[in-house]
C-alpha cells in the first residue's frame, strides 16, 4: 500500500489522504488518532479480501460501537451517518504483460447496523475503469461496473453459489475476475445495463477492459499482523500450547519451543536473527530454550545469557532478566520469523527499552522493510526516529521507503502530515508543531 484516506472517521473530519512506504512511522500527542488509523488499515484489508465484516473491537483496537466510530462535532452538527477509509497501491496493468503497472484505489463506506459500524459500499478503481458493490439493509447485492462515458449495473441471469441477500456473503465478489464474468461461455450469463444516461452501447475497448479488470486480493489474502501495546508478561515455566498469533505474543514461547524441538535448521536462522537483535541493542547475547522433560509436549523454559568481556554469563529465566526484554521478544520475533505477514501494524514496540535498545529496533525495522514486509509502526520514541533517519542517510534503506506521518490536533479534528526524510536524514515538509515540545524543552534547559 503506498497511501490511506479517510473521513468522518473518529478524530478525523476532512477527508484526508497519508503517504505510507516500506517503513511508514506514525508519531504525534496522545489521543491524536494513531491507533484508529491502524484500525482502519485492517478494517480495509478484511472489506477487500472479504474475509469478514469489520470487526471494530477485535484486539489488539476496540473503537467501541457505531456512536464512538463515527466523526462526532457536537451540539447540532451530531455524528456522521457514515464513515470512509481507502487505500492506494499499484497493480499489473495486463495479465500478459508483468512489467505493465498502474495505481489502483480501494474505498469502503461503513454505515451503521444496530450498534455495529458495516460496509454498505466498496470499489476498486485502476486506470479510467472501476468496480462498485453495493449492499443495503433489505435488498440484494448490485455490482457496477464504470468508464469516463459512464456506468452500468451488472446484472446476473445465473446466482452466484452461496451468496445470498445477507451482508455477511461479502467473500466471492472480491476474488472475482470480470474477463470470467463476460466472457462468451459464462455460466453467469452476465448483462449490462447502464445507469441514468449512460449510452447503452460498449464499445470495443471499454468491453476489453472491463473483461481484462481483475478484483485484487491484497497481500495474498493474508490478514495483517497487529500488535498491542503491552506484551503479555513472562513466565517463569511455560507448559505447550497450541501456537495461535494474538496480538500480546503469548504465543511466541510456544512457537520458538516447538520450532526448537521440530525444526533445527529454522531454529537455528531465527536463534541468529533474534540473538542479532539482542547483541545491538544490548539487551542480551543468546536466547535457549531449557526442556524440562524429554518431549515437546513437556514444559519447557526460556532463557537468557549476557556475554562479559572475558566471561561466558550464567543463562537466566525469562522472568528474571529486564521486563523489556520479553516485551520486545514477541515483536522481534513475529518479525523474524519465516512465515511472517506481508503487513505488520505494530503499537509501541519501544515500551520498556532503553534509549539504546530502541535505536536498535529502528535499525532492526530499517532491515526487515528493506526486502520483507510492509510495517506501519506507532512510536513515541525519538530514538527509534533518530535511528531511522541515521539508517536512511548511512544508506540502509532508501528515502522513498520511509514515510513520517504527525498526527497533530486541529481544535476538534486531527490533521494528517506526510512527512518525508532526504538523503541526509533530514525530516522533509515537517509543520511547525513537529517537535515543539521538545524544542522548548531544549531552549528552558539551555535557559533561552
Amino acid at each position: 500500500m503506498n497511501e490511506i484516506t479517510i473521513g468522518n472517521y473518529r478524530c478525523f473530519h476532512e477527508h484526508q489522504t497519508a503517504r505510507l512506504a516500506s517503513l511508514t512511522l506514525l508519531v504525534g500527542d496522545n489521543s491524536t488518532g494513531k491507533t484508529s488509523f491502524l484500525a482502519m488499515i485492517r478494517a480495509l484489508m478484511d472489506v477487500a479480501m472479504g474475509l469478514r465484516i469489520p470487526d471494530f473491537k477485535e484486539e489488539p483496537f476496540d473503537l467501541g460501537s457505531f456512536g464512538e466510530i463515527a466523526h462526532h462535532r457536537g451540539g447540532r452538527f451530531g455524528h456522521a451517518t457514515t464513515f470512509e477509509g481507502g487505500y492506494g497501491d499499484l497493480l499489473r496493468k495486463e495479465f500478459d504483460d508483468p512489467g505493465s503497472v498502474e495505481p489502483y484505489h480501494f474505498e469502503v463506506e461503513f454505515g451503521r447496523q444496530g450498534t455495529a459500524p458495516v460496509p454498505i459500499r466498496r470499489r476498486f478503481q485502476h486506470g479510467d475503469i472501476w468496480w462498485e458493490h453495493k449492499f443495503s439493509d433489505g435488498q440484494a447485492h448490485q455490482f457496477f461496473v464504470g468508464s469516463p462515458r459512464g456506468s452500468w449495473e451488472i446484472k446476473l441471469q445465473n446466482p452466484i453459489p452461496g451468496l445470498a441477500d445477507r451482508r455477511e456473503d461479502l467473500l466471492l465478489p472480491a476474488h472475482w475476475t470480470l474477463r470470467a464474468v463476460f466472457s462468451d461461455d459464462s455460466w453467469m450469463n452476465a448483462t449490462l445495463e447502464p445507469v441514468g444516461d449512460t449510452d447503452p452501447t460498449l464499445n470495443t475497448e471499454e468491453f476489453e477492459s472491463f473483461k481484462k479488470f481483475k478484483l485484487p486480493l491484497p497481500f495474498q489474502g493474508r490478514r495483517p499482523f497487529a500488535s498491542a501495546p503491552v506484551r503479555s508478561r513472562p513466565r517463569r515455566t511455560y507448559d505447550p500450547a497450541r501456537d495461535t498469533s494474538d496480538p500480546e505474543g503469548d504465543n511466541i514461547p510456544t512457537y520458538l519451543a516447538s520450532t526448537y524441538f521440530a525444526d533445527k535448521s529454522t531454529w537455528s536462522a531465527l536463534k541468529e536473527g533474534i540473538e542479532e537483535f539482542g547483541k545491538s541493542s544490548g539487551l542480551f547475547d543468546e536466547i535457549s530454550i531449557r526442556p524440562l522433560g524429554g518431549r515437546e509436549s513437556e514444559p519447557f523454559q526460556v532463557q537468557i545469557r549476557k556475554f562479559g568481556s572475558r566471561l561466558v554469563g550464567p543463562k537466566r529465566n525469562l522472568i528474571d532478566v529486564g521486563y523489556g526484554v520479553s516485551q520486545v521478544l514477541p515483536v522481534i520475533t513475529q518479525l523474524l520469523r519465516p512465515e511472517a505477514p506481508p503487513l505488520f501494524l505494530l503499537q509501541q514496540p519501544e515500551v520498556h527499552l532503553h534509549p539504546s535498545a530502541q535505536a536498535a529496533l529502528g535499525s532492526l525495522f530499517c532491515r526487515v522493510a528493506e526486502t520483507g514486509p510492509q510495517l506501519i509502526v506507532e512510536t513515541h520514541s525519538d530514538h527509534l526516529i533518530d535511528r531511522v533517519r541515521m539508517d536512511v542517510r548511512d544508506g540502509a534503506l532508501s528515502p522513498a521507503d520511509v514515510s513520517v506521518l504527525f498526527f497533530e490536533r486541529d481544535e476538534l479534528d486531527v490533521r494528517i502530515h506526510s512527512l518525508q526524510v532526504d538523503e541526509d536524514g533530514n525530516i522533509v515538509g515537517a509543520p511547525r508543531g513537529y517537535r515543539r515540545f521538545f524544542m522548548e524543552e531544549t531552549r528552558r534547559s539551555l535557559g533561552l
